[in-house]
C-alpha cells in the first residue's frame, strides 16, 4: 500500500489510524483505506459523512452499528476493532464531533458486483447464502436483527468466504418496539424489505432471513423478486403480491429451489422459516433434490392421515375422508371440508360413512322424535369428534415440547479443538469455527511470534470440548519492546517512518536540527537515541536535517586551529579559501576576519574565507653608486650623514625644549 499512507497529507485518528485512500460510499457514512500504525495493519475506516454528523438521528445510527458489531465475533461478519470521534475541519471546540468505526478490511468484491457480472453459479448462489445465514444465526443469538441484509451488504473475499457488514440500522432483538419508520420513512432497501418492514410494524429475526430469501432469489434469477418504477411499488409487492418462481428467469433452478424460496418469502412471518438453522437446512436438502412442503401444509404436517382412537374415545370413532382412489386422505382443522365429503343438511364438518349416509337420506321419512334424536346424536358426535382433535392436537403439542427439552438438554458429542498456533488470526478463527466452535480473540506480547499470528488457544489443540463452547485464541501484538535501529542517519523521513512502525513504535514529531551532511529533509537521528530499547506502542521524534551548518568562531585563532574547525569538524565540513593580509597589530599567522559572522546558519558546502595575518615588508633604501678612486670623499660624506643625523637629532631637542 505504499504511497497511500503520506504523513503530510494523511489525517490521523486517535493518534493511531492513518486515513488512506476512499474505498466505499454509503447512505451516510464514508469507507476509507486505513492503517492502525501501532499493529502495523490494514483497516476499513467508515466515518459519519460531515453534513449528517449534526443529525443526531445519524449520529445515533452510527454509534448503534457499533454497539451492534463491536459485540459480534464470527469469521461471516466483518469484525470491528475500535471506535472514536473526530472533530470536524473548522468546527467550534464545543461543537459535535464525526464518529468513526475502525474495522476488519475484506478484499474482495460484494455481491452486488458478482451478480451484476453474471458469475455466479447456482452452487455459489446457494453457498454464499449459506454463509450469510451462518452470520444471521449467530447474530441473531447474541440478539442482533441487522435489518438490512441486500447484495451491497455481502463482501465474498478471494477465497469464497462471505463477510457480511454495515449493521446500520441493526436493533436488538429485544426491543420489541422497534420498527423500520422513522420521520414518516421506511429505513432499509426497496428491493430486500419484508412485508412488516415494508409496513412499518415490529420486525424479528425471521424478517431477516426474508430479505435473504430476496438475496437468494436475485443470484438465481438475475433480478429481486419484485421490481417496480419507485420503492413504493416495490414496497406494495412485498405486502400483497407473490413473486414468480426463479425458475421462471433461469430454467436450471430446480422445483427443490422453488419450493425453499416460496416458504422462506411467506408474507406471514409465521408461515416462513422460523430461524436461519431451518433456512440453511432447507438449502442443504434442496441441492439433494428435497422440496420443503407448502407454507400451509407446513403447519399441519405433524398432523397423522389416521389417528387410532383412544379408549376413551372408542365409543366415537374419528371418521377418516376417503379420496376417490380409494386411500385415506390427510384431515387437519384447518381444511374442514374436502371434495369428497357429503352432509345431510345439518352443521356436520365431517366426512360421511357409506351407512351415515343411507341413515341420512332416510332421515325424511322418519318421525319427528326420530329427526330430534338423530340431531341429538350428531350434536355428540361432533362434540365428541371436536373434543378427540383438540386432545390430539394437545398430545402432540406436549410430545413435541418434551422431545424439544430432550434435544436441547442432551449432552451433544465433545469435539476436538484444531491445532490453530502459528495461523494467521483469520484463518485460525476460520478453522475454530469449522469445527462448531466460538473463537474469542485476546492479544498478547511475544518475542517469538510474529504480529497477527495465533500464541496458543485456550483449551489447547487437541482436547475435547461441547459444541459452540468459546476457544480463546492468543494472538501476537508483536515483540514488547523494540530497539531503534542504528542505521537511520540519512534516510528520507517516509523511510524512517515505516521502519519505526513495522517495529511497533509510534513516529511522532519532527525535531529541525543543523547538519554538515545530511541533506535537508533526511534523518539526521531520533529521541530517544539509536540503539536505545523502548516499549513498543511508545512514541519516537524524527530529528530532521535543515541542510544547514552554524559557522564556528575563527578570529585570533591560528591559521592551523580555523582550518581544524572548518574541515576535521563533522557538524561543520565547510570549505575555505586563505587570505593572507599585512597586519603589524597581531601576530603573523593569525585569524584576523572571517567572511562569515560566526554563529550564523549558511547552507552545506557554503565557502568559508579566513583573512591570516602576515608580517609587513620594511622599506630598505636603495645604495648609491660610488667611484672607485673616492672613498675618502665617501667617508667624509657619510661623516656629514652622520652629523646631519645629529643635527636631526638635535632639532627634536629643540622642539622639545620650546615645548618646555
Amino acid at each position: 500500500m505504499e504511497g497511500k499512507y503520506s504523513v503530510e497529507s494523511s489525517q490521523i485518528l486517535n493518534g493511531r489510524y492513518e486515513v488512506g485512500e476512499l474505498i466505499g460510499r454509503g447512505g451516510m457514512a464514508d469507507v476509507h483505506l486505513g492503517r492502525d500504525i501501532r499493529l502495523g495493519r490494514t483497516v476499513a475506516i467508515k466515518q459519519l459523512r460531515p453534513d449528517l454528523a449534526r443529525d443526531p438521528v445519524f449520529q445515533s445510527r452510527f454509534r448503534r452499528e457499533a454497539q451492534a458489531v463491536a459485540g459480534l465475533n464470527h469469521p461471516a461478519i466483518v469484525a470491528v476493532y475500535d471506535t472514536g470521534e473526530q472533530e470536524l475541519p473548522g468546527a467550534a471546540t464545543h461543537d459535535v464531533k464525526a464518529p468513526f468505526i475502525v474495522m476488519e478490511y475484506v478484499s474482495g468484491r460484494t455481491l452486488r458486483d458478482l451478480i451484476r457480472s453474471g458469475e455466479l453459479t447456482i452452487d455459489q448462489a446457494v453457498d454464499h447464502t449459506l454463509g450469510v445465514l451462518a452470520a444471521l444465526r449467530y447474530s441473531h443469538r447474541s440478539g442482533i436483527v441487522h435489518r438490512d441484509i441486500k447484495p451491497a451488504n455481502v463482501m465474498v473475499t478471494p477465497d469464497g468466504q462471505v463477510k457480511v457488514m454495515d449493521f446500520g440500522i441493526a436493533r436488538a432483538l429485544a426491543d420489541s418496539a422497534a420498527t423500520m419508520t422513522q420521520t414518516q420513512a421506511v429505513l432499509g432497501t426497496a428491493q430486500y424489505l419484508s412485508p412488516e418492514q415494508a409496513r412499518g410494524e415490529a420486525v424479528d429475526a425471521r424478517s431477516d432471513l426474508y430479505s435473504a430469501a430476496c438475496l437468494l432469489y436475485e443470484m438465481l434469477a438475475g433480478r429481486p423478486p419484485f421490481v417496480g418504477d419507485s420503492p413504493v411499488s416495490v414496497a406494495y409487492q412485498h405486502v400483497r403480491e407473490q413473486p414468480d418462481p426463479a425458475s421462471r428467469f433461469n430454467p436450471e433452478v430446480g422445483a427443490a429451489l422453488d419450493s425453499v424460496l416460496a416458504r422462506a418469502l411467506q408474507k406471514d412471518k409465521a408461515d416462513r422459516f422460523q430461524d436461519a438453522a431451518s433456512f440453511s437446512a432447507a438449502l442443504e436438502g434442496a441441492r439433494e433434490g428435497i422440496a420443503v412442503a407448502p407454507a400451509g401444509e407446513a403447519r399441519t404436517e405433524a398432523m397423522p392421515a389416521q389417528a387410532a382412537p383412544t379408549a376413551a374415545f372408542s365409543a366415537a370413532p374419528l371418521p377418516v375422508p376417503v379420496t376417490q382412489a380409494g386411500h385415506a386422505a390427510p384431515f387437519t382443522p384447518e381444511a374442514g371440508e374436502s371434495p369428497d365429503e357429503e352432509y345431510d343438511g345439518a352443521d356436520f364438518t365431517g366426512p360421511i360413512t357409506g351407512e351415515q349416509h343411507t341413515a341420512a337420506l332416510s332421515l325424511g321419512m322418519q318421525p319427528e322424535d326420530d329427526a330430534e334424536e338423530a340431531s341429538r346424536r350428531r350434536s355428540r358426535r361432533r362434540a365428541w369428534t371436536t373434543t378427540l382433535i383438540i386432545a390430539l392436537v394437545l398430545l402432540l403439542a406436549a410430545g413435541a415440547f418434551f422431545l424439544f427439552n430432550f434435544l436441547r438438554n442432551a449432552e451433544p458429542d465433545p469435539v476436538a479443538v484444531p491445532p490453530v498456533a502459528g495461523l494467521e488470526q483469520t484463518e485460525a478463527a476460520n478453522a475454530i469455527n469449522r469445527a462448531g466452535l466460538n473463537p474469542i480473540i485476546e492479544e498478547q506480547f511475544s518475542d517469538e511470534v510474529d504480529a497477527g499470528k495465533v500464541i496458543d488457544s485456550d483449551p489447547a489443540d487437541g482436547e475435547m470440548v461441547l459444541p459452540d463452547s468459546e476457544v480463546r485464541l492468543f494472538v501476537s501484538q508483536g515483540k514488547e519492546f523494540a530497539n531503534i535501529p542504528e542505521n537511520l542517519s540519512g534516510r528520507t523521513e517516509g523511510e524512517v517512518r515505516d521502519m519505526l512502525r513495522q517495529l511497533g513504535v509510534n513516529p511522532g514529531e519532527n525535531i529541525s536540527a543543523n547538519s554538515a551532511t545530511v541533506p535537508q529533509g533526511n534523518v539526521i537521528g531520533t529521541d530517544p537515541r539509536a540503539g536505545e530499547k523502548v516499549r513498543t506502542g511508545s512514541t519516537v521524534d524524527l530529528v530532521i536535517s535543515t541542510g544547514m551548518v552554524t559557522v564556528p568562531e575563527l578570529i585570533s585563532k591560528t591559521e592551523a586551529e580555523a582550518i581544524s574547525l572548518l574541515q576535521d569538524d563533522p557538524a561543520v565540513a565547510l570549505p575555505y579559501r586563505v587570505v593572507r593580509v599585512e597586519n603589524e597589530v597581531v601576530a603573523p599567522g593569525t585569524v584576523v576576519a572571517q567572511s562569515h559572522e560566526a554563529g550564523s546558519d549558511v547552507a552545506q558546502g557554503t565557502e568559508v574565507t579566513i583573512s591570516v595575518a602576515i608580517e609587513p615588508e620594511k622599506e630598505t633604501p636603495a645604495p648609491e653608486e660610488t667611484e672607485d678612486n673616492s672613498g675618502n670623499r665617501g667617508s667624509g660624506d657619510s661623516g656629514n650623514e652622520d652629523n646631519g643625523g645629529n643635527g636631526g637629532n638635535n632639532d627634536d631637542d629643540r622642539r622639545n625644549r620650546g615645548n618646555d
